[in-house]
C-alpha cells in the first residue's frame, strides 16, 4: 500500500487494536487465470512479539479454497471524510478535502487446513470470539455428528505474516492547528465513525513532539 512516512506505524499494538475492533477482513489471492480473487471473512488473530498468525476458513466451493501461495489480508479500520473547511489555514494554503483512515495489509503464504481436528478448532474458536458480541451462547459440539459433518464443507487456512504494513492516516502531515480543527469538525458530527477517527487523531496529536 502507498505509505507516506508520516502515516506509517511501526508499533504492532496498532494492529492488535484494529483486529480487536473488527476482525472481518478481506483476503486477496491471485487466481490461476491471473485475476485477483477476494473473500470477505472473519479471522482469528494471534501475535507473539513480531510473529503474527491469522486463521480462518472458506466454503469448500470457493475458488480460493484451493489456493496455495502468497496472499494479502486487508484489515479495515475506522475512516471518515475530512472537509477542507475544518483547516484554519484553508484560504492561504489552498487546502482540499481528504479521507482519514486506519488500515493494515498482511502478506504471507497460505497454508491449507483440511484435518478435522484443526478445522474443528478454528470453528470453535471463531464461535468463542464472536458469540459474546452477539449475546449468543452457541459452542461447537464435537460430539454432535451433524456439526462434525459440516466440517467437510469447509477448508481452513493459516497465514504467518511475512510483511506487515500498518497505516494510520490521521492528518499527521498538517500543522497542529489543522489537526485540532479536523478533530473538532469530526466531534461535531453524529455517529460513531466520526467520533472514532477523532479519538485516534487526538491520541496521535497528544504524542506529537513537533509542530
Amino acid at each position: 500500500m502507498y505509505m507516506p512516512r508520516a502515516f506509517a506505524e511501526d508499533d504492532l499494538a496498532g494492529l492488535d487494536w484494529l483486529l480487536a475492533r473488527d476482525a472481518f477482513a478481506t483476503l486477496v489471492t491471485c487466481g490461476g487465470d491471473g485475476l485477483p480473487l477476494a473473500t470477505h471473512l472473519p479471522v482469528l488473530y494471534a501475535r507473539d512479539g513480531d510473529g503474527v498468525v491469522v486463521e480462518g476458513h472458506w466454503a469448500k466451493p470457493n475458488p480460493q479454497a484451493a489456493h496455495v501461495g502468497q496472499a494479502l489480508l486487508v484489515v479495515h479500520g475506522p475512516h471518515h471524510y475530512v472537509s477542507a473547511d475544518w483547516y484554519p489555514d484553508k484560504a492561504e494554503a489552498g487546502r482540499v478535502p481528504t479521507w482519514n483512515y486506519a488500515a493494515a495489509h498482511l502478506y504471507g503464504r497460505v497454508e491449507l487446513i483440511r484435518d478435522e481436528a484443526a478445522l474443528a478448532s478454528i470453528v470453535a474458536r471463531l464461535g468463542e470470539r464472536f458469540e459474546p458480541e452477539a449475546g449468543g451462547r452457541w459452542r461447537y459440539d464435537p460430539d454432535d455428528p451433524r456439526e462434525r459433518a459440516l466440517l467437510r464443507g469447509i477448508v481452513g487456512f493459516r497465514i504467518r505474516a511475512e510483511r506487515i504494513e500498518l497505516k494510520f492516516k490521521l492528518s499527521q502531515n498538517h500543522p497542529r492547528a489543522n489537526v485540532s480543527g479536523v478533530i473538532d469538525g469530526l466531534r461535531g458530527l453524529p455517529g460513531e465513525r466520526a467520533a472514532e477517527v477523532a479519538a485516534l487523531m487526538a491520541d496521535r496529536l497528544a504524542r506529537r513532539k513537533t509542530d
